[in-house]
C-alpha cells in the first residue's frame, strides 16, 4: 500500500502506485484542460505531485512542452537566479565488493586498475584541485568494508579540510558513498560533510535486484531507506538521483518524485539536490547493452519537469554530458555542474595516460578545463559560483529550504556568488576569463536589490582585489 509517510521502501516507493500513475498519465497525456490546470498549479512555484508531473512527461503536444520549458526557466530564475555552482568529484578508491552490472567497479572486473589514495596522495590531489580554483568537492568511493571502511572516509575528509595551499581551500565536502548505518551517518555529520548523496540507480525493485546480483547493494530496502537513516543521523542535506537508462524513464521519474515527497512528508525537508546521470560508456561497460536509454530531447524534458515539480531542489548535471547537452539543459533548471572532472581514482595531480589501464568509473564527455567552463558560463550570462556560505553559516536542511521556498535565498546567494567568482578571477583565471568576469561582476552588482547588501558586497569585492579572502553573507 502506498504511504509517503511510511519508512518502508516498498510503501513510499509503491510499484502499484507508479503503475497506476503511468496508466493515468497515458490516459490524460493529451487532455489539454488537465494539462493547463497542472501548469497553472506549477506556476505557483509550490511544486507538483508525482502523478501531475507524470502527466506532463507523457504529454506529446509540442506547444505544451514549450510551455513546460518556459516555465522551468522562469522557476529556476525565481529560486536560483542566474547562478551556477561549480564542483569537482574526487574518487578516493575503486575497490568494491558489489556486482553491479552497469558499473566497471564491479568485483568481477579483473581488467580495471584498482587504486586507493593514501593520505599523502590526497594532499597532492586536493592541492591540484585548489590550484584549479575549486572550493567544493564530492568524494566518491566503492563499497568495500576492508579497503574503504568508514574510518578511511573520515580520515580523508579531515585531510581534505586541512589543506590550505596559497589562497586555496576546500570549504565543502559532499559525500557519495554506499548506504550505511545511522551511527556512520552521525560520524559523517560530525566530520563536517555538506550533502550526503546516494543514487538510487533504479526504483524498480525487480530490476534493481537483477542489476545488483551480488554484494550488500543487492538489498533494495536497505539502499532505498538510506536517506531516512542519514537524516536520523543528523545529516540535514541529502541528494537523490537515478541512473537513467537502466529502467523505463517514466517509471524512474515517478519513483524519484515519490522519494522527494516521502522526505518532505517524513522529515519536513525534501532533497537538497537531485542528480540526473545517464548511463555512459566505461571500462567493460557498453551502454547499448541497456535498452532503456533516453534521447537528449527526453533528457531535457525530464530536467525541466524536475525543476517544475521540485522547484526548491538543486539540480546537478555532471561531465557525463557533453557541452551541447549541458548548454541545452542549463536554462531548464540546472543549478550545479561539475567542472574539469576526473572519474579515475585521483587523476588531478597526475592524470592517467591513454597507455595506462584506467581506473575510471565512466568516460567524461565534457573535457574542458575549469577556466574554459567558467568563461563559457559567463559568456552565456550565468554567474559561476564557488559559494559554500549556507553550509558554513548553518543554513542547511529546513533552514535552507525555508529561505529557498520563500525565494529569499537570492538576497545572500547572488552577492556570495559574485564574491567567490572574484576570488577565482584574482587567483586562478586566465587574462581573457578575468576580463570577461570583471565586466560581469560590475553588471551583476546592479541586480542586487537591497542597497545595503549591494554596498557591503562592493566593499568586500574591493577587499578581495586587495588580497583578502572568504567573505560571505
Amino acid at each position: 500500500m502506498y504511504n509517503p509517510k511510511s519508512l518502508k521502501a516498498e510503501e513510499f516507493i509503491s510499484d502499484e502506485e507508479i503503475r497506476e500513475t503511468l496508466a493515468y498519465a497515458d490516459a490524460n497525456k493529451e487532455n489539454v484542460a488537465l494539462i493547463d490546470q497542472i501548469l497553472a498549479k506549477a506556476k505557483e512555484c509550490k511544486g507538483l505531485t508525482h502523478r501531475e508531473a507524470s502527466v506532463l512527461l507523457a504529454c506529446p503536444i509540442p506547444e505544451k512542452i514549450q510551455e513546460m520549458y518556459d516555465l522551468a526557466a522562469e522557476i529556476k530564475k525565481e529560486f536560483y537566479g542566474n547562478r551556477i555552482v561549480l564542483f569537482a568529484p574526487l574518487y578516493l578508491s575503486n575497490y568494491c565488493v558489489n556486482g553491479c552490472v552497469y558499473c566497471p567497479y564491479h568485483k568481477k572486473n579483473q581488467h580495471i586498475a584498482r587504486k586507493k589514495l593514501t593520505q599523502e596522495e590526497i594532499v597532492k590531489e586536493v592541492t591540484a584541485l585548489q590550484d584549479m580554483g575549486h572550493k567544493r568537492l564530492a568524494i566518491e568511493a566503492g563499497e568495500d568494508p576492508i579497503n574503504n571502511p568508514i574510518e578511511y572516509i573520515l580520515e580523508c575528509i579531515q585531510t581534505i579540510y586541512s589543506i590550505k595551499h596559497k589562497n586555496g581551500a576546500i570549504r565543502r565536502v559532499n559525500v557519495n558513498i554506499a548506504a550505511t548505518t545511522v551511527e556512520n551517518y552521525r560520524k559523517l555529520k560530525d566530520a563536517g560533510i555538506g550533502t550526503y548523496i546516494l543514487f538510487q540507480e533504479t526504483y524498480h525493485k525487480e530490476s534493481y535486484e537483477t542489476l545488483h546480483p551480488t554484494g550488500p547493494k543487492h538489498n533494495y530496502a536497505y539502499h532505498t531507506e538510506a536517506m531516512d537513516r542519514a537524516m536520523e543521523g543528523g545529516i540535514d542535506d541529502v541528494g537523490l538521483g537515478v541512473l537513467f537508462g537502466l529502467e523505463l524513464y517514466r517509471y524512474e521519474f515517478a519513483g524519484l518524485l515519490m522519494h522527494a515527497e516521502h522526505l518532505e512528508a517524513v522529515h519536513g525537508v525534501g532533497p537538497h539536490t537531485i542528480s540526473v546521470p545517464r548511463i555512459k560508456h566505461a571500462d567493460d561497460i557498453d551502454p547499448s547493452a541497456f535498452d532503456n536509454s533516453i534521447s537528449d530531447e527526453i533528457f531535457a524534458k525530464i530536467c525541466a519537469l524536475i525543476r517544475i515539480a521540485v522547484p526548491y531542489t538543486g539540480m546537478i548535471i555532471s561531465t557525463r554530458e557533453s557541452k551541447a547537452v549541458r548548454e541545452k539543459v542549463l536554462p531548464l533548471g540546472v543549478s550545479q555542474i561539475s567542472g574539469a572532472s576526473k572519474t579515475s581514482v585521483g587523476g588531478y595531480d597526475t592524470p592517467e595516460t591513454e597507455d595506462e589501464v584506467t581506473s575510471a568509473q565512466f568516460d567524461v564527455s565534457d573535457q574542458r578545463t575549469l577556466d574554459e567552463i567558467v568563461r563559457w558560463l559567463m559568456e552565456m550570462g550565468d554567474i559561476p559560483s564557488f559559494c559554500t556560505a549556507c553550509y558554513r553559516a548553518g543554513r542547511t536542511g529546513d533552514r535552507f529550504m525555508s529561505l529557498c521556498k520563500s525565494k529569499q535565498i537570492l538576497n545572500c546567494c547572488h552577492p556570495n556568488a559574485l564574491m567567490t567568482l572574484m576570488e577565482y578571477l584574482q587567483d586562478y583565471a586566465s587574462p581573457k576569463t578575468k576580463e570577461i568576469g570583471m565586466k560581469l561582476i560590475e553588471k551583476e552588482l546592479d541586480n542586487i536589490p537591497n542597497e545595503k547588501v549591494r554596498k557591503v558586497a562592493e566593499e568586500h569585492l574591493r577587499d578581495i582585489e586587495n588580497g583578502q579572502r572568504d567573505f560571505r553573507f
